[in-house]
């Protein structure tokens, strides 16, 4: 019981909820931290909008990031409290990286073998298609959330502080989620190009666990994301013509 006041007692403190409110520098710090989750989740952003675009129509598309907004939170508000821990948790990133390059693989399979992709949707589903896709959204951003929380924690030690910071920031990353879904819907190639980015982003993720230890900056990631569209936009272009 100790240990759980001590992980999550001050998110119940309203003094220290009151200060933060209230004082200037933090409401600074909050603002980079929103800054470094925006620029961290710009390869979550490109992987919610690729899984939510499963779902048939813009209402359950909607509904899925609304729903999966409530367990960001939820996560974000758990994992903060262990943020100190997160550093050994490097198998999650294991896992979500063989999870992302399955999810490419399997998108470019059945590209190339679209009856096979109608033979495996006539399956049996565990869950129904909308509770999968938030499934794996949740899944998505605890794996995602961990170097945005670690990243948070070195800038401000106050968890408070950093879960007002990631609120935001979170809802910002959907906002950039829904903009990209209404670009492929524009730019149909945009969803090629997004799954070739979720490969790299499962390989860049990978490459971050300790025995490895090479990380790509935000920066770089963020002009690799902007030269993709810019070559996918060409493209599009070209094939209209």
């Amino acid at each position: 019981m100790s240990l759980l006041e001590h992980l999550y007692g001050p998110f119940f403190d309203l003094h220290n909820w009151a200060t933060v409110i209230s004082s200037a520098q933090d409401w600074l710090t909050i603002l980079s931290l929103v800054v470094i989750e925006c620029l961290l989740s710009v390869d979550n952003a490109i992987v919610l909008a690729a899984q939510t675009r499963k779902l048939p129509t813009k209402k359950e598309q909607e509904k899925s990031l609304f729903y999966g907004l409530g367990g960001a939170y939820l996560f974000r508000f758990i994992l903060i409290g262990i943020g100190a821990y997160l550093i050994n948790f490097w198998e999650i990133k294991v896992l979500g990286a063989g999870y992302l390059l399955y999810l490419a693989g399997s998108h470019f399979y059945h590209m190339v073998r679209p009856s096979h992709k109608k033979r495996v949707h006539s399956r049996h589903r565990i869950l129904p298609l909308f509770w999968s896709v938030i499934v794996s959204i949740e899944l998505m951003d605890l794996v995602f959330s961990v170097d945005s929380i670690l990243a948070s924690l070195a800038i401000s030690p106050n968890p408070v502080i950093v879960l007002i910071g990631g609120m935001i920031g979170i809802l910002a990353m959907r906002g950039i989620a829904e903009v990209i879904m209404r670009l492929m819907e524009l730019v149909p190639e945009l969803e090629v190009m997004a799954y070739a980015l979720i490969i790299v982003i499962g390989i860049k993720l990978f490459l971050t666990i300790p025995q490895i230890g090479i990380e790509i900056p935000a920066p770089l990631f963020g002009c690799i994301v902007v030269v993709a569209v810019v070559i996918t936009l060409v493209v599009h272009r070209i094939r209209n013509r």
